[in-house]
């Protein structure tokens, strides 16, 4: 658990090739070794290698218990959606569903999001909406899905109020959080800019 807060700390100090190393020490002692894969994984995004992030994400997911699979899945699926692999983030995405529990409305919400970036029809987008809004895990990381599920479905004020709660909550937040959704934060800022500018 040290070597967790020292990971953390690094992080936090923006200091990434350390935190990568703190992360590969604690996948080689074997303690928490999904955990140790999915911290690696944001040191990885963090330093721009999105490859080495979706290795160490796929296999936080092969060695997970089944409680924490969708969670790494989905996280797949979110750094796979952000570089614009949209076919493959659907795939992890539909795992991550398959796999989900209390926050599946989150990850099928997720995955109609991809689907929508490909350019894929989803009838049911008012239903996966509203599933999410009313889902728990429609609160925080939620807000942006739920934004850009929005703008997609031409609701431009909830698409606004989702993203702009989303953008203040995740930069006044802990910075390992503020860091480790940079990618989201500036999408939806740009989807922002975008609606404003209508």
């Amino acid at each position: 658990m040290l070597l967790r807060q020292l990971y953390l700390a690094h992080f936090e100090a923006r200091q990434f090739g350390e935190a990568l190393d703190v992360a590969a020490q604690l996948i080689r002692l074997q303690v928490l070794t999904d955990v140790a894969h999915q911290d690696a994984a944001r040191a990885c995004q963090a330093l721009g290698d999105f490859d080495g992030a979706a290795g160490h994400l796929r296999l936080a997911a092969r060695v997970s218990p089944a409680s924490r699979r969708a969670f790494h899945l989905w996280t797949l699926g979110g750094v796979l959606y952000l570089r614009k692999k949209y076919p493959e983030a659907a795939s992890a995405l539909a795992r991550a569903a398959r796999w989900g529990t209390t926050d599946k409305p989150l990850y099928i919400g997720h995955l109609a999001l991809a689907q929508c970036a490909q350019g894929e029809p989803v009838g049911n987008l008012d239903r996966v909406i509203a599933q999410l809004e009313a889902a728990p895990c429609g609160q925080g990381y939620g807000r942006f899905v739920l934004g850009r599920l929005c703008a997609h479905a031409g609701r431009r004020a909830d698409a606004m109020r989702y993203l702009d709660g989303f953008v203040r909550r995740t930069t006044a937040g802990r910075e390992a959080l503020h860091i480790a959704l940079e990618g989201e934060v500036a999408e939806a800022k740009r989807t922002l800019a975008e609606l404003r500018g209508n």
